[in-house]
């Protein structure tokens, strides 16, 4: 089997590890294994697949040789992804970064994999909320064509980074101690809260979070003028994020039929049984890779309307995993 030399720039941060175990779960052909990460970072020790590694440092020269490079986020793929492409790799980078860029494929495999034919060294890993949402919007837009959707999500404090869970943690034991809440992560106590602020405010007072949302998903789905609304919320929930979706069609569709069709779609797990309470939940569906879908049922307000509720673990489907299905599939494409 040939094998691919791969570097992970930010191995020491969340998403860096998931991709390690991802790596490793999904028994991609990992040649050479070079994990990067800042000053801070280098020259520590780090164990995987039973193996010791030493963690480089990420600069101009770390990426001789290599033919994937993941970068886990931040701001650092600004100043390395071309010189990643310049020494012959291909990158993936899961920052905000590229993801705009028309020259950039901006890409989700279940969705939209054709994109990957005419990158030019660097693939963009789009929002976490953003792929989850697709996931479950595009097969029920080729059987009906979406004319507008209406989302807000309920995001998992650990989309904020390690910092997020601790912060959860560390303010949940002051409440329940009868001590003030220390705020160091969100603008507000998050624990025992809701919080309807993600990223900074933007156009119209919607913030980056939401605006990710509506500009992503109709770059991935090449319906430039596809009329989308979101509200993106904090919750006190550690991992995986929920959707809540309506959806207005140009064409009728039941809730029976789109339960037939995203059954069959690729990476959907449809849980939807209410007489059974049976639906997506944060604590199920973390650890897992599928995006899971349920609350399906018709909107009586509108004509071709549906509502349903999509929850997915957003550090795996909606970060390292997706990242790693990109660099399958373009194997399978013959792409690297």
């Amino acid at each position: 089997m040939k094998t691919y030399n791969v570097a992970i720039v930010g191995a020491t941060g969340a998403v860096g590890q998931e991709l390690l175990k991802g790596l490793a779960e999904r028994r991609f052909p990992v040649g050479e294994l070079r994990l990067l990460a800042s000053q801070r970072s280098a020259g520590k020790k780090m164990q995987h697949q039973g193996r010791e590694h030493t963690i480089g440092l990420t600069d101009a020269n770390a990426f001789a040789g290599m033919d994937v490079v993941f970068f886990a986020g931040g701001s650092v793929s600004t100043q390395f992804a071309e010189p990643a492409v310049a020494a012959g790799a291909v990158v993936i980078d899961n920052s905000s970064a590229f993801r705009l860029n028309p020259e950039v494929p901006l890409v989700v495999p279940e969705v939209n994999p054709e994109d990957l034919d005419w990158h030019q060294g660097i693939i963009a890993n789009p929002n976490c909320s953003t792929i989850i949402f697709v996931v479950a919007l595009k097969p029920l837009h080729d059987e009906a064509t979406v004319k507008r959707v209406v989302v807000s999500t309920y995001q998992a404090v650990s989309g904020a980074g390690r910092s997020g869970i601790d912060e959860l943690t560390r303010q949940t034991n002051q409440i329940l101690r009868g001590t003030e809440a220390e705020r160091q992560v969100f603008p507000y106590p998050i624990a025992f809260n809701l919080i309807p602020h993600i990223d900074v405010f933007q156009e119209g007072r919607y913030t980056k979070e939401e605006w990710k949302m509506v500009k992503e998903t109709q770059k991935i789905l090449h319906v430039p003028d596809l009329r989308i609304t979101a509200t993106t919320v904090r919750v006190p929930v550690y991992r995986s994020h929920s959707e809540s979706i309506n959806i207005e069609f140009a064409q009728k569709i039941t809730a029976a039929k789109a339960r037939e069709v995203l059954a069959k779609a690729p990476g959907v797990v449809v849980v939807d049984d209410p007489e059974e309470k049976k639906y997506p939940m944060p604590l199920y569906t973390s650890n897992q890779d599928e995006v899971f879908v349920g609350r399906i049922r018709e909107d009586f307000s509108v004509d071709n309307g549906l509502n349903i509720w999509v929850v997915a673990d957003q550090i795996r489907k909606g970060a390292a995993t997706n990242a790693i299905q990109i660099a399958e599939t373009m194997i399978k494409r013959n792409l690297l």
